[in-house]
Formats: C-alpha cells, structure tokens, sequence
C-alpha cells in the first residue's frame, strides 16, 4: 500500500502489478510484489497453506525477464510501444524493496504459537544471499548511481502474532527477534560495501502510531477492521471477505464502520489509513538512514 502512495508522491500513477496481464500499464513502473512473499525460500506454500511461491529470488527472475521482454515488446511499435517503459527508466529509477515481515511471521507461526520460548530469526547471511543477487543484478545491468533499495523494518502489534505483550499488546518475543532482525539489516552495508542501502524505519513509525492512537485520531488500534471473532477480531474461523457459518448461520466477515480510523486492516495488514500515516512521515527521510526524502532519492549523488 505504501508503493501507491509513493508513486502518487511522484505524480505517476499506481504501479500496475507484472503478473497482471490485462489493462495494465508498465511505462512509469511496474510491482512485483504478491501476498504472503518472503525475502527468503518458504517451507511450505499456498494454496495449500502458507507463503507465496514467489519470494525474493523469484521476484528477481520475473524482473530480469520483463526488463528483456518489455523492450521486445516494445519494439513492435504501437500501444505496444506506448505501454512499456523505455530502457534509459530502468537506470534512472527508483527501486525500492519493503520484504522480510514474513519471513518473521514463518517463525512466530512455528514458536509463538506453541510452548517454546525461543524463536530464530533469518540470520545475517540468510539476509544478505538474496540482497546480493539484487545488486548483482543492478551492477550487471550498469544501473546509474541513482538506484536506491529501501527495505522496511517488521513489526509485531498485529493480532495474528498470539505471545507474551507488552504494554501496548504487541509480542514481547516477537519484538526482539524483529530488531535482531533489523540489526542484521544493517549489517547488509558491511556485506555489501558497494552498494548504496537505505534503512527505513517503519517499526518505530508504525510503534508510534498503536501506541498513542488517539493523538492521531485513530480508534481500537489493535482491532481488526475486517474479521471476526476473539479479543482483537480477529481468529482462524474466518478471514476478512470469506463467509462462515456459526452455529448455523452464515455469516459474511466484512469491514468496519469507519475503516479511516482504523490502523490493522484484516489481522496481518494495515488500513489504507495507517498506510498514509506511515507514508506521510517516511517520505520525508525522518525515519530513513541515510536522511533522504522520497523526492530527493532519484537525484541522490554516489558518495561511495
């Protein structure tokens, strides 16, 4: 959600997603991103149950092949033409990366939710193999100085994560982990000396936000929107948009009433709303490392 808000930050339109063929529009951009994807390979996928089969590396794969493919195809002339980016946009742009929350959530699902106290997170090096290939890529392609990775911190307040809280109901266990997480994040600047790696910190924005809810009108910070039953609406009877029976009756899992005060969407995500509010301070650079606005990331000089 927060990649619509940045492409509209830089008047374009919203990113059409690569693996939806019709009516979409590749000239300003394109997504790769799918749901429930990890950084690293998953054990288990969907629709059996579990992660995205496209996680990072695939991801890398589907954007080698388009960055081929879409000037195939743009050769043809015509719309064809019209609708595909032009080669010089895949140096001069912006790429941006926000992965890793679910390969936290594949051990919380594991240890969290049994009697174990200990839980492992992806270690330094499980980190840095697919951001390696990322800059391999980019180094090989000759990707101008301006390209930019932003990779978006986790965080553990949302109901599905079921541990030990702390004073404002996020996972006391599921938190450390996160910002062992973090720290290993970090280390991806001595990994990788020549590439140039923005840290952004939605963590603390997103903390902020659920822990004083009513300074920015928001309401139930830890209530689910859309879902259905339990303290934080929120349980494995059903997820939101499905319909369930209970007891006999159907019940159709649709949203609140003023989802625009609302912060956790369906358990797992944020609402539009948190979304602009993480948004509105991130772009700014105030939560970044190194301090750098959206709009200043394009016109970033290489000071490696």
């Amino acid at each position: 959600m927060c990649e619509n808000y940045k492409t509209n930050n830089a008047g374009l339109p919203f990113l059409s997603a690569h693996l939806d063929s019709v009516g979409s529009n590749f000239s300003h951009g394109v997504n790769f991103a799918t749901a429930a994807a990890t950084a690293t390979l998953p054990g288990f996928i969907y629709p059996g149950g579990g992660f995205s089969p496209f996680y990072l590396s695939i991801q890398l794969d589907q954007f080698s092949q388009f960055k081929n493919r879409s000037q195939i195809s743009r050769g043809r002339g015509g719309v064809h033409e019209e609708l595909m980016p032009e080669e010089e946009y895949f140096e001069e742009g912006l790429y941006t990366i926000d992965i890793g929350h679910n390969d936290l959530a594949k051990g919380c699902i594991v240890t969290c939710l049994s009697s174990k106290s200990t839980l492992r997170s992806p270690t330094s090096s499980a980190i840095s193999l697919p951001m390696l290939r990322v800059f391999t890529i980019w180094e090989e392609d000759r990707f101008g100085s301006t390209t930019q990775t932003q990779w978006a911190a986790s965080h553990t307040c949302f109901p599905d994560v079921a541990a030990q809280s702390d004073s404002i109901g996020c996972a006391k266990l599921f938190n450390q982990i996160s910002q062992h997480f973090n720290s290993a994040v970090i280390q991806l600047r001595k990994d990788l000396p020549s590439a140039a790696i923005t840290y952004v910190d939605v963590c603390s924005v997103k903390y902020e936000l659920l822990s004083h809810p009513d300074k920015y009108g928001f309401e139930h910070p830890l209530v689910a929107c859309c879902g259905y039953g339990g303290k934080y609406n929120y349980s494995n009877a059903g997820i939101c948009g499905e319909t369930i029976n209970v007891n006999g009756t159907d019940i159709f899992i649709g949203a609140c009433d003023r989802p625009s005060v609302r912060a956790i969407w369906d358990g797992i995500h944020c609402t539009e709303a948190a979304n602009k509010f993480v948004f509105d301070r991130i772009s700014s650079g105030a939560f970044t490392d190194p301090p750098v606005s959206l709009k200043m990331a394009c016109h970033r000089e290489d000071s490696r």
